[in-house]
């Protein structure tokens, strides 16, 4: 399908009700795939009675479907906050309209946002969040289970296990899913090697993570779960550490090693409506969600999905701006129906099962997750005309953020200098393993003392910095000791005052 392609008016008037909106929103996306596949011999696009359907096409008794689902669970997790992150509770807040409006029950969705973007000073539109330029507003009626200083690793885990005596604030909603039941999981936020963001610290670490659907499966908990990553080298997170018999299906928006996208950008094509300075969404997260609107999911396959969303997330093979979409853990999954996950609208009982049959698409511009915050800086800075003391606040922010970057790059620069010496520090740091499928690091624990280490001296990592998590991974995969690395870290960030970016105002990322 082809986003630019979506013509909704955005003249529409406001008082036209969320669901009215949100049903346009797809009937529009929808006749946009329509018109393109018209001079198609594949597919006959005329509406069909139910007495006219094949045998092929004859809708699955919804009653037999339901007791062979059980009781479908999602949980859907933005990791950021902020308006220049924007996207990623954008990311989360379609995915609940789309899962409520495919038959999920609110009481079985659980949603961690931060929940400061609709009502921020910046946001040009009050109140309102949307995931398309011209989408509807996706925000109305998205639960608040956990919002704020809620949003919490600790809380998240406690959510999947449904063990509400964890629980620190929030709804107290958990998945309270039984054997026989179906769990979905997105997420959508800045990642690194083997770690995820969180708002409030610390990060989600992969091995962490795989340990709790660890617990869920041998408590059994569920019948299967499908799980989407939305973050730079997202592969990282589950690669060598997701076993195959959890009955877990992952698919993650890029391989170990590189970028994910921001998409809908201003300046950009396709671009949000001109009052936004923020990227709307991501690329590998909307796709997801499009195709999933626009195909019917009692027919398509999780397989399919992930054909199309990797097609498309890769900008159509056009890596320069796209990424490799990856999958783990147990593949039987994939011949699944996508229903049996994300619901079913019966609105969609004429749309195809999948895209495969749609001709090749023209890539989208993206801009890259890391430098996504400094796009929206400098997109606010132009906009700041006859503001002269809030553009120079403005400029002063962007020159903060640059050095905070540089002083970090140059730090673990130095510190691999003082470890390894000039000859072999690159070499070492920047290692990936040769062996496709090993984890990213051999102890997770020292992982994490290492982070605490190095930002005890040389300030918090930030949501840019956990792209050199793979340079501690490979400190620890080497054997050097943590009172060496300590030294190394006195060293190189010495004299060094991290002020507000110190983890005693912060926290730690592990």
């Amino acid at each position: 399908m082809a986003v630019s392609a979506v013509s909704v008016s955005s003249k529409r008037p406001m008082s036209i009700s969320l669901l009215s909106s949100w049903m346009l929103f797809a009937v529009f996306l929808h006749t946009a795939q329509a018109t393109r596949l018209l001079d198609s011999s594949n597919w006959d696009p005329k509406i069909l009675l139910p007495s006219q359907l094949d045998d092929e096409s004859a809708p699955v008794d919804d009653q037999e479907e339901e007791e062979a689902a059980g009781t479908r669970w999602a949980v859907l997790v933005a990791g950021s906050s902020g308006f220049g992150n924007y996207r990623h509770q954008a990311d989360v807040c379609h995915a609940y309209q789309l899962l409520k409006k495919d038959g999920l029950k609110e009481e079985n969705i659980v949603v961690f946002m931060h929940d400061d973007i609709a009502t921020d000073p910046l946001n040009p539109r009050p109140g309102v969040i949307i995931n398309h330029p011209e989408g509807p507003n996706v925000y109305d009626g998205v639960p608040k289970d956990y919002t704020g200083g809620n949003v919490t690793t600790e809380n998240l885990f406690a959510v999947l296990l449904g063990d509400k005596t964890k629980l620190k604030g929030g709804s107290g909603k958990v998945i309270d899913s039984k054997p026989n039941d179906r769990i979905f999981f997105f997420y959508s936020d800045h990642g690194g090697p083997g770690v995820l963001g969180m708002p409030n610290l610390p990060y989600l670490y992969g091995k962490d993570f795989v340990d709790v659907l660890k617990k869920k499966h041998a408590a059994k908990g569920y019948k299967e779960m499908v799980i989407y990553i939305e973050a730079c080298e997202s592969g990282s997170f589950v690669e060598g550490i997701m076993p195959t018999d959890l009955n877990v299906y992952v698919t993650t928006a890029s391989n170990a090693e590189e970028s994910s996208w921001g998409t809908y950008c201003p300046g950009m094509d396709p671009a949000p409506p001109p009052e936004y300075i923020t990227c709307l969404g991501d690329l590998y997260s909307v796709s997801w969600m499009e195709d999933s609107q626009t195909h019917n999911l009692k027919k398509e396959t999780v397989q399919q999905q992930y054909q199309s969303v990797k097609e498309r997330t890769s900008n159509y093979n056009n890596y320069a701006i796209g990424s490799h979409v990856m999958e783990y853990g147990d593949t039987k999954i994939k011949a699944d129906k996508l229903s049996l996950f994300q619901g079913f609208d019966p609105a969609s009982i004429n749309f195809p099962p999948n895209n495969s049959i749609l001709p090749p698409q023209t890539p989208v511009e993206v801009v890259n997750q890391r430098d996504a915050d400094l796009f929206f800086m400098w997109q606010r800075y132009k906009r700041l005309e006859h503001e002269a003391e809030e553009k120079a606040q403005a400029l002063k922010e962007i020159r903060d953020t640059v050095n905070h970057r540089n002083h970090i790059d140059g730090s673990v620069k130095l510190i691999g200098t003082l470890l390894y010496g000039p000859g072999k520090s690159s070499s070492v740091l920047e290692s990936v393993r040769e062996h496709a499928g090993l984890p990213l690091v051999d102890d997770w624990t020292c992982l994490k003392s290492m982070v605490r280490v190095f930002e005890s001296h040389c300030g918090s990592l930030t949501q840019y910095g956990m792209k050199h998590m793979r340079a501690f991974a490979n400190i620890c995969n080497s054997g050097v000791s943590e009172a060496s690395m300590e030294e190394a870290c006195v060293a190189a960030c010495g004299g060094y005052e991290p002020r507000d970016l110190h983890p005693s105002n912060r926290g730690y990322s592990a």
